[in-house]
């Protein structure tokens, strides 16, 4: 089965696609964060033979809500209206994390936020 890995953000929202065989994430698409977005997301979706939708988790470290987790916690619901499951995964440091592996000049990339994220999930499930 394949997974989308979803970076929720204001402006942009970061997508990841896992394999077939849901062991490797690998970064998708960076989509506006508008009227669009659920319309796009049902697109990949369908194209992708899509399983299960993974989103970033957007607390803290510490688990404290901060400005953007409402955001995303509303988001997170709308989702549930695709009829795939999903589930969301600690996004802490993602971002700083896939900054780490950008190519000079690019530093920020929500597609490869959204496959640290997606991976988190993909390493969980093969201990669990």
């Amino acid at each position: 089965m394949r997974y989308l890995g979803i970076d929720y953000g204001a402006k942009r929202i970061g997508l990841a696609i896992s394999d077939p065989a849901a062991q490797f994430a690998f970064p998708h698409e960076t989509i506006p964060n508008d009227t669009t977005t659920l319309d796009r997301i049902r697109q990949v979706i369908k194209r992708e033979e899509i399983g299960g939708i993974i989103i970033g988790d957007a607390r803290a470290s510490n688990g404290e809500v901060n400005p953007i987790t409402q955001e995303v916690e509303t988001f997170t619901d709308s989702l549930k209206a695709l009829h795939v499951p999903v589930h969301s995964v600690s996004e802490a440091w993602s971002s700083v994390e896939a900054a780490r592996f950008a190519p000079k000049g690019s530093e920020h990339n929500d597609a490869s936020a959204a496959a640290i994220i997606l991976q988190r999930f993909l390493d969980a499930q093969v201990g669990g």
